[in-house]
């Protein structure tokens, strides 16, 4: 089965992890919601609420480091999360830059994107 997720099944996700209390789900998670909860990224709750699941949650932080990583590398100046900047520098992608709260790509984090766009993802 294909796991690989289009831009606006990250948006479900992002959505249900911000887990807004309304009555009703917004059209892109009420689009998203049979193929995401079959994929188990999402799941009902006991109060019958969408919830992310482990391994959507781990997607979610997956993505969000591949973006940030994308971001250094490509010399933009956007915040990092802190917990995404943490686990980056705990696996040597990235350096903190001599600007405070900026940081530098490594050999190895530009070695690791290389890998994901070779794999298309």
């Amino acid at each position: 089965m294909n796991d690989r997720l289009t831009t606006d099944e990250y948006d479900a996700l992002r959505q249900v992890a911000q887990g807004k209390k309304q009555e009703r789900v917004s059209a892109c998670v009420a689009r998203n919601t049979k193929r995401l909860t079959g994929l188990k990224f999402m799941a009902y709750g006991k109060d019958k609420r969408l919830a992310l699941t482990e391994k959507g949650q781990l997607t979610l932080f997956v993505k969000r480091c591949v973006d940030a990583l994308r971001a250094v590398g490509s010399g933009s100046a956007t915040a990092v999360d802190a917990d995404v900047a943490v686990f980056l520098q705990k696996k040597g992608h990235i350096v903190p830059a001599a600007t405070p709260g900026q940081f530098e790509i490594t050999q190895r984090g530009r070695e690791s994107l290389a890998d994901i766009d070779a794999e298309g993802r």
